[in-house]
């Protein structure tokens, strides 16, 4: 458990050093807790979840309130 435990904060800390934002990752795990299903089904049910259209649009939307929010501006070839 341990050894696992390692190995994901290493993935984690490559991923961030690429640029990546990785404090806040889901696991099947989050799914079977509270459902009875499989992994397989988990992931599925993650997967429609997170790529769901609707909440790309809303983490945009944050980002954007988030950069107003700081007086951060948009670069001038994305103001459309």
């Amino acid at each position: 458990m341990e050894n696992r435990k390692t190995e994901i904060e290493q993935a984690r800390a490559i991923l961030k050093q690429h640029g990546y934002y990785v404090d806040n990752l889901w696991s099947i795990q989050d799914v079977t807790d509270l459902y009875e299903c499989t992994d397989e089904q988990a992931y599925d049910i993650l997967e429609n979840a997170l790529h769901n259209e609707c909440i790309m649009e809303q983490i945009n939307v944050d980002i954007s309130y988030a950069c107003d929010y700081l007086d951060i501006k948009l670069k001038e070839d994305n103001e459309d």
